[in-house]
């Protein structure tokens, strides 16, 4: 119990610390008027309040991802904590930080054109796929989970269901942003956030005491805590797919000092619901043994049922199917909301279209794959989600790193993390079934090689900008 409270408090008091230390790094200045102001088009582009921001942009990183990641790392028993603390605190708040602010920086730039601008054109175009494979995949796979949920609890069937979702998510992509998400997401915002809060009193008044710390690996199939852990709690720790989100709310911030509360503390805010809903996987069914057994008979959705149910009442109940619902769509359209605007970005150059019609065709070639996929089964969706997802988080960092190293400011708070990721999805990829599925040990010496090339590269960008920033001073 005291390892939860103590995690909760780190990570409360890291955003009102270290948040500081990463906007004064950064540099922000609310003199310079922002996307929302000087590209004002009444769709992408308009300023709105920081609270209502806030709100929009937890519910579009978050979803069901620190709910059902947070329940599946569980299996690995108190250690969750840890990364989720750490990873949140230095590594995905950063993240979502630099990928928000950057975007401002630059005009609302998309991921793929910020990664162009600080790591070559070469890599914008590998990205610029690799991020619109991720979001189709996680519009996919928030898709098909509620879609067989309204199939269970009402008389449509589920291609219904999958019909029905799709023509909001039309509306979603297409609309202005203040006419629907700017609307109804900060009060499903809140839902989460009431969701998370109601089962984090709940804990302290279950049958088993919530674990403290243990840095043994408590998983009940033994499988390694290096790297599966970092990828199975991606969501509430670090997350790749938030940066391809937080350009869509830095293209409504009314001044630069509002990236603070809305990219940093809105992913600190899911690392606390992830701590949350860690703690009630772990706790609930009185160990990890307990719910491998409750996530082999319902899965994460019925995980989630059963401990809402249970705690909270008819009241939980409600929440739980809310929650499942309605929070994966909700991630659904916004990432083809941003593909859609990744699309209209790298096809901008090409002729005079009307903005609006472009807007509207280019939702064509993202609805129609997602709507294939989910046509596939559910678990092999996700697991090519995290991996890939883990990937796009890790060159945004190297984006940020790079934009500190360019510009002579302290790097380290982006290179350390980014190295730290590259460790673990070039080992992962390696050992994972959806991958190489080689042996452990072969994994970690592959893993080990991309590793050291990736850090002899960075060095020699560190050596490369230090003689510039010299050169510079002796012309002077």
């Amino acid at each position: 119990m005291i390892t939860f409270i103590v995690s909760i408090l780190i990570l409360i008091g890291g955003y009102f610390i270290y948040s500081k230390v990463v906007e004064k790094i950064f540099g922000i200045d609310d003199h310079r008027a922002t996307p929302a102001y000087t590209k004002n088009d009444g769709l992408d582009y308009m300023p709105m309040n920081w609270v209502k921001a806030t709100l929009i942009q937890l519910l579009n990183i978050a979803g069901l991802g620190p709910i059902f990641g947070a329940i599946l790392g569980a299996l690995y028993g108190p250690v969750a904590f840890i990364w989720i603390v750490i990873g949140c605190l230095f590594a995905g708040a950063v993240h979502d930080y630099f990928s928000g602010m950057l975007s401002v920086k630059h005009g609302g730039e998309q991921y793929p054109s910020l990664v162009g601008r600080y790591l070559g054109k070469h890599v914008k175009s590998i990205i610029n796929l690799i991020s619109l494979i991720l979001m189709i995949l996680v519009a996919a796979a928030f898709t098909a989970g509620p879609a067989q949920l309204v199939e269970q609890l009402t008389p449509l069937s589920y291609t219904a269901s999958l019909l029905f979702i799709f023509v909001y998510f039309v509306l979603a992509a297409v609309l202005p942003i203040n006419k629907l998400i700017g609307r109804i997401y900060p009060i499903f915002g809140l839902i989460l956030i009431i969701m998370a809060v109601s089962i984090g009193f709940a804990l302290f008044f279950m049958d088993y005491s919530i674990p403290n710390i243990t840095l043994e690996n408590l998983h009940p199939k033994e499988l390694p805590l290096w790297p599966l852990l970092m990828v199975t709690i991606s969501c509430g720790a670090i997350s790749g797919f938030h940066s391809t989100q937080s350009p869509i709310l830095a293209r409504t911030l009314k001044k630069e000092s509002e990236g603070r509360k809305v990219f940093f503390g809105a992913m600190i805010a899911e690392g606390i619901i992830a701590l949350i809903w860690a703690a009630a996987g772990m706790t609930f069914f009185g160990g990890t043994e307990g719910l491998q057994g409750a996530l082999a008979e319902g899965g994460a959705a019925g995980v989630v049922n059963e401990i809402s149910k249970t705690t909270l009442g008819q009241f939980g109940g409600i929440l739980a199917v809310l929650g499942v619902i309605i929070l994966p769509i909700t991630t659904g359209d916004t990432a083809l909301r941003s593909s859609r605007m990744m699309l209209v970005e790298l096809l901008g150059r090409y002729g005079k279209t009307n903005y609006r019609f472009k807007t509207a065709f280019m939702t064509i070639p993202v609805i129609i794959p997602t709507y294939l996929l989910t046509q596939m089964d559910y678990s092999f969706l996700w697991r090519y989600v995290g991996w890939t997802n883990q990937v796009v988080a890790t060159v945004m960092l190297w984006t940020a790193a790079m934009y500190l190293l360019q510009h002579a400011k302290f790097h380290w708070i982006c290179s350390i993390p980014a190295l730290f990721m590259t460790a673990v999805t070039s080992s992962y990829i390696f050992y994972a079934p959806e991958g190489f599925h080689l042996s452990y040990e072969l994994s970690m010496i592959y893993g080990s090689i991309i590793f050291l090339a990736v850090l002899g590269w960075f060095i020699y960008q560190i050596y490369t900008y230090k003689n510039k920033s010299i050169s510079l001073e002796n012309a002077a």
